[in-house]
């Protein structure tokens, strides 16, 4: 097919574009929001943080919940927009290759089906999976690396709904090894609500103001006990301690961080670093000026609503690592990636321990891969390596793999025509994506 739309529809954000590009032409949140200036929702054009509406209080529906499809009616209608106003496509002419999650329900696989070939009326179609696809564009990224070369990785998958660790062989998801965690970037920014709330300002309708606060200073903590007693202190004591100022709706729409290089203060922290020894790194810094503030921004402004953020700023992205002390039923991530490698055959286990690739939004925050490396280690039997791949950009990866696949030649032995949907059913035509 020479006309291929690849749709990466995640819960959070829906990339989309022409198979065989780098990048998706349209990245939009999969949802549709109405602001407070509005009485009808509206669909986003671009992601909010680039949007200049004024979003405080916007409310949002989604059409997908913990990654799957729960309001076929919605998503019609963001797609809809999305083919039309945004792609410019025809799919009468034109083949789609879609991601859908693990273990997607047969009532949900229906509905999909149904969507693609019924409602928008696609010549063919393609589901894939996201480890799959991310496995592919890393093969190709790195032709002579240990993916390509032993075709086995391990895609472990930090999205908006949820965090998944899938070990891959021969580009085919091993099912029996995938083991998921309930938590995504979804749960941490209601966290962050929540803490927020309670300590300061309610904040609990302001879903995308939070999603703002916790990509520009949520971190992750390589010693949790160090970094709560540095949260308790007063003052230049307290690395951690910023403030964000929330919009007022006149002099400006978006929320900022108040002081961005107090924000920062923290990478100066090592692994091992003892308070002492962080509070004269950071005397030396401020001695050399970088730190320095101006008589603004030390002045409290009683004009402007804001607040100040310590411990929140690592205990968020905490819950990916330690759930269970939050109460939550759930493994921690560096104990999915070791049940999702055991669950596989012995002769794989240094392989996947050795070519573990991250992706998803999540995993940006900074330390990530340390953190998870140091968790990690003590798991993992002395005679593995660990080695742990970032993705150049954790978001597009998905969708990248899709690219790759959908300009290959065995795209064409695996997509499913309109005809064939029409003639064998749903059930029967999803047999051919399962190899």
């Amino acid at each position: 097919m020479s006309n291929v739309v690849v749709l990466d529809n995640g819960g959070g954000f829906i990339k989309a574009g022409q198979g065989g590009e780098r990048n998706p032409a349209v990245v939009i949140p999969n949802c549709l929001y109405r602001p407070l200036t509005s009485k009808k929702f509206l669909h986003p054009t671009a992601t909010f943080s680039s949007s200049p509406d004024d979003l405080t209080s916007a409310a949002i529906r989604r059409p997908i919940d913990r990654g799957y499809l729960i309001n076929p009616d919605l998503q019609r209608d963001i797609w809809s927009h999305l083919f039309t106003s945004l792609l410019h496509v025809t799919p009468s002419s034109s083949s789609l290759l879609l991601t859908e999650p693990l273990f997607s329900l047969p009532s949900i696989q229906r509905s999909t089906d149904e969507l693609v070939f019924e409602d928008f009326g696609f010549s063919s179609l393609v589901v894939a999976d996201s480890p799959s696809l991310v496995h592919l564009y890393e093969t190709s990224c790195r032709p002579c690396g240990l993916v390509s070369e032993a075709q086995c990785s391990l895609v472990v998958d930090c999205g908006f709904s949820f965090t998944q660790a899938a070990p891959v062989f021969q580009n085919i998801t091993l099912n029996y090894g995938v083991k998921r965690i309930d938590l995504g970037g979804k749960a941490l920014t209601n966290y962050l609500k929540e803490l927020v709330s309670y300590r300061a300002i309610n904040v609990m309708d302001e879903t995308l103001l939070m999603d703002d606060v916790k990509e520009k200073l949520c971190f992750v903590s390589l010693d949790v006990e160090r970094d709560l007693q540095f949260a308790r202190k007063h003052g230049k004591d307290n690395l951690f301690r910023c403030t964000y100022v929330l919009p007022d709706g006149v002099t400006h729409t978006k929320g900022y961080v108040k002081d961005p290089e107090a924000a920062k203060r923290h990478l100066a922290l090592t692994d091992g670093t003892s308070p002492s020894e962080a509070i004269e790194t950071k005397n030396e810094t401020d001695q050399l000026g970088v730190m320095d503030k101006t008589a603004e921004r030390k002045r409290v402004d009683l004009t402007k609503n804001e607040f100040d953020l310590t411990n929140e700023r690592f205990l968020v992205p905490e819950m990916i690592f330690q759930p269970a002390d939050l109460g939550m039923n759930e493994a921690g991530l560096a104990e999915c990636i070791v049940r999702a490698v055991n669950a596989c055959h012995p002769y794989l286990h240094p392989v996947l321990y050795q070519s573990i690739i991250l992706t998803g939004g999540s995993t940006l925050f900074p330390r990530f891969v340390e953190r998870l490396e140091k968790d990690l280690r003590p798991l993992v039997p002395d005679d593995y390596q660990v080695n742990i791949t970032t993705q150049e950009d954790p978001i597009l990866g998905v969708w990248r793999g899709g690219s790759l696949l959908a300009s290959s030649p065995d795209y064409e032995l695996m997509r499913v025509t309109k005809a064939e949907y029409e003639e064998l059913g749903s059930a029967r035509c999803r047999r051919r994506f399962f190899r």
